[in-house]
């Protein structure tokens, strides 16, 4: 490691007080705003259907987005696929993909081990959410290098802000333009602002979690990294741990046909159309 990555380390090690507070008050708006809300205004048909679509688009923008094409290159796309791709990833408050690409690469080099960004042996509670409120004095920049040769990544990364900011003003803006009230507009960004980004968080912390300690390991016990088909239904296919663990650049974590992995699903329809390409697969018979 050289000087610089040191200084790095040292600069950005320590408790992120921030992240912590942010965290804090995304939960408590949710557990305690959100049913007080429904108790006393109540919520309408549309404003579930809101936040189902938000979360749909939110969590492929995660799984689809940010980790197969970012992280691992499991398929190339245009540049215009690649950054809405992105926006609905940044909508999920989970970081920049630059960031957030960076440490999973990390994650896959060193699993379970000190370096591991949410390293599962820890802990549950550590490795579902704990270690969001840390600097971790391991992230050098070697885990970058890759992604800041993409300019749409930087893009991202520059704006992502304004991007988390208009994943809350979109629902608000339908909320209020389906009710045609103030209130509507409030409840549009309590379900599908809000209450959306509380499950997609929750949806992508159990693949650091509990597909690292609940499941089978049918395909390798080189790490900690487990299959479960179960956290695949809210996790949009990422279930399929060991399998991706094993072989990480396939664009499928569901191996087999009936394996419900609807990230998958998307990058193939969208290659029936052209907007997919070179989508990497490994020959199920050498599984």
């Amino acid at each position: 490691m050289d000087q610089t990555d040191q200084i790095a380390q040292l600069r950005t090690s320590g408790f992120s007080y921030s992240t912590f507070i942010l965290f804090c008050a995304v939960v408590a708006a949710t557990v305690v705003g959100i049913p007080l809300y429904g108790y006393y205004i109540g919520y309408t048909l549309f404003d579930w259907i809101h936040f189902f679509v938000m979360y749909i688009v939110t969590g492929m923008g995660i799984t689809v987005g940010y980790h197969r094409l970012v992280a691992h290159q499991s398929f190339d796309c245009p540049d215009w696929v690649k950054r809405l791709a992105l926006i609905a990833g940044g909508w999920a408050l989970q970081n920049s993909a630059l960031t957030w690409g960076a440490d999973h690469i990390r994650h896959h080099a060193r699993t379970d081990t000190d370096e591991d960004p949410y390293n599962a042996t820890r802990g549950f509670w550590y490795s579902h959410c704990g270690w969001l409120f840390y600097y971790t004095p391991h992230r050098v920049s070697k885990y970058e290098i890759r992604l800041r040769r993409d300019p749409v990544v930087l893009w991202q990364h520059r704006y992502y802000w304004p991007i988390v900011a208009s994943g809350l003003i979109l629902p608000f803006c339908l909320g209020f333009w389906w009710h045609g009230t103030f209130l509507g507009g409030i409840s549009g960004l309590l379900m599908g602002g809000l209450f959306r980004m509380f499950m997609v968080l929750n949806s992508t912390f159990t693949i650091n979690s509990l597909c690292h300690m609940v499941g089978a390991q049918p395909y390798g016990t080189q790490d900690s990294s487990r299959d479960s088909w179960l956290i695949s239904f809210v996790s949009f296919g990422e279930g399929y741990h060991n399998y991706h663990h094993t072989y990480a650049r396939d664009y499928r974590n569901g191996l087999q046909w009936y394996n419900f992995d609807p990230s998958k699903w998307i990058i193939y329809t969208l290659s029936l159309f052209g907007w997919a390409t070179n989508l990497r697969r490994l020959d199920s018979s050498k599984v």
